[in-house]
């Protein structure tokens, strides 16, 4: 007789409402935010031979193509709320699976998406300035210490509560949000690449190399350091598997959406790349610290930088929104398997949603914003984060030994050398994040286990 998961059982609480083309534009919201208008200028300060750079935005694209091969056939085998929690669960155990989540909930999730509603605010700012986010609402002096509070927080709690309440709702409304957020995405990079291309002020000479450089002249140092902002810009597709407990006919739909949603946005971001240098030379573009508002302004006029900004913003909040969703599911996991806090398990009766996991994500993601630390928990989950893709496609090796007869509706496409492949070359990426950034690291671990003793008392109790 075969046993289900206290996960698998409630997960019948959820309901499979998100199609295919939902999944396709939860991996597009989820992955493009305000980095691709960012690290196109970091990747061209580290590699300044634009044909090189353009090479390993193609480079890190196929890496995380080899990770989301992995993820698909874990996807397919378990194809419940939880996504990579499950999958660590499985391979591992409980506990590694306790100590992702943990780390997700206190920081790496949490920070994130404080983060993106503070990118949020500040790009909404430079859209409407009546909305500056630098703008003073509340200045106090406390025995001597003074505090005061700006408009970009309140404006980014704001919008923590409307995605909350969004989710709250309805895992359809959201992902129509996020359809609407991605398709405008899409759909401005196409007019701005065509228009750009064909009457933008712009010059082919851009891709040539600017004198002095060359592949020659590359160091391994700065291939290294371009590759960790690219890989970040690809981050965020794997939320897809958190929420496979509500996609439809999820052991096909998973896989198909997980693949094409990410040979899409190396397409996409190809294509912003591509006319990012047509606008602005390569020196230029790698000293801008907002490059596709410069590169835009170049190739039309001063005008467009305010409608840019705008767009950046609604690009951030479709992010966000993706992460609201996403997040909640690993908690509501976690509390199933007895391992988290009781009440994060309960589905509403009629919205069919997570509630108490979604407003206790939302109240700490306010806590963060106003305490102003979310930046330093984030820097500190980086390496834990990275760990933890190791352990998702090292999964697919160990679950292959230890549950062979489980039903793969997909296999990896390459195995074992292309896991393999990604497995070496991020363990590379794991150690030098651990030497690049030794005390955060540490501070990661740190919190890891600090969550060691609630473990136990959970375990307990459960």
């Amino acid at each position: 007789m075969r046993i289900e998961s206290p996960v698998q059982e409630a997960n019948s609480s959820l309901v499979r409402q998100l199609t295919l083309f939902d999944a396709v534009m939860l991996v597009v919201s989820g992955t493009i935010g305000a980095s691709i208008f960012i690290v196109p200028a970091d990747v061209l300060h580290s590699v300044p031979d634009p044909r090189f750079a353009l090479l390993l935005w193609i480079v890190a694209g196929g890496i995380t193509l080899m990770a989301g091969l992995a993820c698909a056939e874990l996807g397919a085998m378990y194809p419940e709320a939880g996504g990579q929690y499950v999958f660590i669960r499985e391979a591992y155990g409980g506990f590694a699976a306790f100590l992702y989540g943990w780390v997700l909930f206190t920081a790496g999730n949490s920070g994130g998406l404080a983060a993106m509603g503070i990118s949020f605010a500040l790009f909404l700012g430079r859209a409407f300035p009546a909305l500056n986010a630098e703008h003073v609402v509340l200045s106090l002096t406390i025995l001597g210490l003074h505090w005061r509070l700006t408009q970009g927080p309140l404006i980014a709690i704001a919008a923590v509560i409307v995605l909350t309440a969004i989710n709250l709702r309805s895992v359809k409304m959201a992902a129509r949000l996020q359809n609407v957020t991605a398709l405008a995405y899409l759909g401005a990079v196409v007019a701005i690449v065509v228009l750009g291309f064909l009457f933008g002020h712009g010059s082919w000479s851009h891709f040539a190399p600017p004198q002095g450089t060359g592949i020659s002249s590359l160091s391994l140092q700065g291939v290294g350091v371009a590759m960790i902002a690219l890989l970040w810009s690809y981050d965020g597709w794997e939320f897809l598997s958190w929420v496979a407990g509500e996609i439809k006919d999820p052991r096909r739909n998973l896989p198909l959406s997980l693949i094409s949603g990410i040979l899409l946005i190396i397409l996409t971001y190809l294509l912003a790349n591509a006319v990012f240098l047509y606008a602005l030379p390569p020196g230029q573009l790698a000293r801008e610290t907002v490059v596709a508002n410069s590169a835009v302004s170049a190739l039309f006029s001063q005008d467009t930088g305010r409608w840019v900004s705008l767009f950046i913003a609604l690009i951030c909040f479709g992010a966000a929104s993706v992460v609201v969703l996403g997040g909640a599911r690993i908690y509501y996991s976690m509390a199933c398997d007895g391992v988290f806090f009781a009440g994060m398990k309960r589905v509403h009766p009629q919205w069919k949603t997570p509630v108490t996991s979604l407003l206790a994500q939302c109240a700490w993601v306010i806590v963060l914003i106003l305490s102003g630390r979310y930046e330093q928990l984030y820097t500190c989950f980086i390496f834990m984060m990275t760990l933890t893709y190791v352990l998702t496609v090292g999964a697919v090796f160990v679950l292959r030994r230890t549950q062979p007869n489980r039903p793969r509706p997909y296999r990896c496409a390459g195995y074992p050398w292309l896991p393999v492949t990604y497995l070496i070359l991020a363990s590379i990426f794991v150690i030098s994040t651990l030497f690049a950034r030794p005390w955060e690291s540490l501070a990661g671990l740190g919190l890891a286990m600090l969550g060691i003793p609630l473990y136990l008392h959970w375990r307990r109790r459960h």
